[in-house]
């Protein structure tokens, strides 16, 4: 009887300590299939067969150049349906809206959500919780065009950015992060915090004053998010937060160099693999090969 009870009692330690929950990653994908898209969506599918991700999060510009018209438009094919047609990647997918999709018909993003059942987009910005053997994960999913005053002072290019009303995101976030009480918590949007880029300064000021400061006073564990095309892992001196940028899921740009706090960077294409049990939440910088560039642990 002892004997059982002990062989129980292991198998139950085993299963705690192997239980995981999962979650891809992916973002400034919307190439029609060129470059390297086709490529890094074919391994996805292939790695998810033995990962089993509950959902991706698809952090903006799903579709270059000009966004989207409506839900009919013949992009929602070639940019997504076509090329992530793997059986392993018919699970939800979690967007927010990219610059590029500003250009366009954003109401027509959160309209597909109607049209396709794995483009699950309730909201410009919401609150994800998930939950697997009692590992929770809470996600935040930002609209970060609005939040940058670029965006907003050019109507003609980005006709929606100013309509949308800030300071209500923004006290919303506040709120988010002061009720999560999940094992984890990651904050993700389309715009970086902290990045070494050529795009305009203002952009990652905005973003430190408005959503960086929001970041500081609560637990965060990550910050990810797109929009320079090269993966970048960033801690700024003084600060818990680890702030990442995921790569483009098709086209990289090649010139990136390492910003006060930079503990990784590569001009790679690919995407990224989260991964969290009860002790450790795991991110792996994953290129077109299949290869981990880079791993970011966080351990309780």
């Amino acid at each position: 009887m002892k004997r059982i009870t002990l062989i129980a009692a292991l198998l139950l330690s085993f299963v705690a300590a192997s239980a995981q929950l999962s979650l891809y990653l992916a973002n400034d994908l919307g190439r029609n299939g060129y470059y390297q898209q086709k490529q890094i969506a074919a391994l996805m599918g292939a790695m998810a067969e033995e990962d089993g991700p509950e959902a991706v999060l698809a952090l903006g510009d799903v579709h270059h150049f000009e966004g989207v018209a409506s839900v009919n438009d013949p992009l929602w094919l070639t940019n997504f349906e076509l090329i992530y047609d793997h059986p392993e990647l018919m699970i939800p997918w979690y967007p927010v809206l990219g610059n590029h999709e500003y250009r366009g018909n954003t109401q027509a993003v959160l309209d597909y959500a109607h049209v396709s059942r794995r483009w699950c987009m309730p909201a410009r910005y919401y609150s994800l919780r998930f939950e697997d053997d009692g590992i929770t994960v809470r996600v935040i999913m930002l609209d970060t065009t609005p939040l940058i005053d670029k965006y907003r002072n050019d109507s003609i290019t980005y006709p929606d950015a100013h309509l949308q009303d800030a300071d209500a995101q923004l006290a919303w976030l506040e709120a988010e992060l002061a009720a999560a009480a999940e094992d984890w918590v990651i904050v993700t949007g389309h715009h970086p915090v902290y990045a070494d880029t050529s795009k305009d300064e203002s952009e990652r000021t905005d973003m430190q004053a408005r959503v960086g400061e929001i970041l500081r006073r609560h637990r965060v564990d990550f910050y990810i998010c797109g929009h320079i095309h090269n993966f970048q892992h960033i801690r700024p001196a003084g600060q818990k937060v680890d702030y990442v940028v995921n790569s483009s899921a098709s086209l990289s740009r090649t010139k990136v160099k390492a910003v006060e706090g930079a503990q990784f960077i590569s001009d790679e294409a690919g995407f990224a693999r989260l991964t969290a049990t009860a002790t450790t939440l795991t991110l792996d910088l994953i290129n077109a090969e299949g290869k981990t560039l880079h791993t970011i642990q966080r351990s309780k």
